[in-house]
């Protein structure tokens, strides 16, 4: 056990520092900061100037509420670029098939990668917040603490639920573009299954809107903690962690 912790401690190292000496990841953090801030700042002064016409507005949840439901286009947009590479680098460098037959467990490959890439998110997202906590700080009246945990625990669960898929997907393609390619349209179909349900009626309804995205996304940015939700989201990102091992491993098979 202490084994398979230090090889996933090793690679979540490995990965992690790649991205912090990689360009594109600096320009991936720009683009993120920019149309982030933008988002929560936008949000603010829509509603803002919603009161100060008049209407009965809680401004500061309501702009939360917002920004978190707009967070989703940024991240499904961000997401798949980080995650293109995860294994797709590897094949183009012919190092998944060292990686492949290495003592290493392909579960713990899988998850020291994502670990590092949802760290990333996390860093990503700590000026954002700084940015939040400065104006929901002074707000009047205050804003439900609860409201703000679950909100970016929903945030943070969508992330890792996306780069996970995003893996798996990446552990399948010859090319990071092939790779975002797909991620972006497997995490659309997945996120707009509920139209689908709509469209076809009972059962499917009910059936499409448990395996929602975007359903699940919105219960928690309303500060509702579903742990149907939450559930989801956890068996996403297993989900996507089983089927890279999968993957991997069929890849170890073939080399035989």
């Amino acid at each position: 056990m202490i084994l398979i912790f230090n090889n996933i401690v090793a690679i979540f190292r490995k990965e992690l520092q790649g991205y912090f000496k990689s360009s594109l990841a600096y320009v991936i953090a720009g683009v993120f900061w920019l149309l982030a801030c933008s988002l929560f700042v936008s949000e603010v002064q829509l509603w803002t100037a919603q009161k100060t016409a008049g209407q009965v507005v809680d401004v500061p949840q309501e702009s939360l509420k917002s920004f978190l439901s707009g967070m989703w286009w940024l991240v499904m947009f961000i997401m798949p670029s980080l995650s293109m590479g995860l294994y797709a680098e590897e094949r183009r460098h012919r190092t998944l098939e060292l990686l492949a037959t290495s003592p290493i467990t392909n579960w713990a490959v899988a998850l020291g990668k994502l670990l590092a890439v949802w760290t990333l998110f996390v860093t990503l997202m700590v000026p954002v917040g700084v940015l939040e906590i400065l104006f929901l700080s002074h707000a009047d009246p205050p804003i439900t603490t609860g409201v703000f945990i679950v909100g970016h625990l929903g945030l943070f669960l969508l992330a890792a639920a996306i780069l996970s898929l995003g893996l798996f997907i990446s552990s399948l393609a010859d090319s990071s573009i092939l790779a975002i390619i797909l991620t972006y349209a497997l995490i659309l179909i997945l996120s707009l299954l509920f139209l689908l349900g709509e469209r076809w009626g009972e059962p499917w309804v009910a059936i499409f809107d448990q395996l929602s995205l975007v359903k699940h996304y919105v219960t928690l940015t309303q500060g509702v903690l579903d742990m149907s939700s939450v559930i989801l989201f956890v068996s996403y990102i297993i989900l996507g962690l089983f089927l890279t091992a999968q993957s991997i491993d069929l890849l170890r098979f073939q080399r035989r």
